[in-house]
């Protein structure tokens, strides 16, 4: 196929062509979740078997998507995009609150988003990985994007006296890195601990990324207390 092909317009049913392909859209992208996050997996799964998963024709899914690879591209997305949201609320439910609790309420928050669903995790981790070109830009590109979620509340936590002021890019790759292998790893099995235990090591990284050994907190900077201090 060279292109999608031609789309609907006007109303039918009440709905609109757009509201009827979104919906087409979303049907294919949650049978998408199933197979490639479940079993036969991504490079398992013909688009036949993903239209039949779906409820729908193989010539609709080609008016939504040029090829499978497509539809894990926006999967990847999606789901990083929940993760993203959680990790945000998480993150508001402490506004104001020390460094720790802040981390400590974004982790939560989004470690219980990604392996909530063994799905999503094995679509970020595992079936986008070596796919092609395009996609392995796209998973960086991703990733990019939570280096700088790290590196904005590190800088703001520098500003207020609760962290060293340095360039905390290499930090937040490495830290960005070791919250993607724990996951993957609890949720394999590999891990013997409860999330909470798993979160609790991973803001313990960070917080020694964030504190360096020798570090004081500034003079007239924020001071810390409760049982979230490490």
């Amino acid at each position: 196929m060279s292109g999608r092909l031609k789309q609907p317009t006007g109303r039918y049913g009440g709905r609109s062509a757009a509201e009827r392909r979104a919906e087409r859209r979303d049907r294919f992208l949650d049978a998408g979740l199933q197979l490639f996050g479940d079993s036969p997996g991504y490079r398992g799964t013909t688009i036949g078997a993903l239209s039949e998963a779906a409820g729908l024709s193989t010539r609709q899914f080609y008016e939504e998507f040029h090829s499978l690879e497509d539809v894990l591209a926006a999967l990847h997305l999606r789901v990083n995009d929940w993760a993203e949201e959680a990790a945000f609320t998480g993150l508001a439910t402490a506004q104001g609150r020390p460094i720790a609790e802040r981390a400590t309420a974004a982790f939560l928050a989004y470690a219980a988003n990604v392996t909530g669903d063994p799905r999503r995790l094995r679509i970020t981790f595992t079936e986008i990985v070596g796919v092609s070109a395009r996609m392995e830009r796209q998973r960086l590109e991703r990733r990019a994007r939570w280096i700088d979620f790290i590196c904005a509340e590190a800088d703001a936590a520098a500003e207020r006296g609760e962290a060293v002021h340095r360039d905390y890019r290499i930090a937040a790759t490495a830290f960005i890195g070791s919250v993607n292998g724990l996951l993957h790893d609890w949720q394999a099995g590999w891990v013997d601990a409860p999330l909470d235990e798993v979160v609790d090591e991973l803001v313990g990284l960070l917080l020694g990324i964030l504190r360096p050994p020798g570090w004081r907190p500034e003079e007239g900077g924020a001071v810390e207390g409760g049982g979230a201090e490490r």
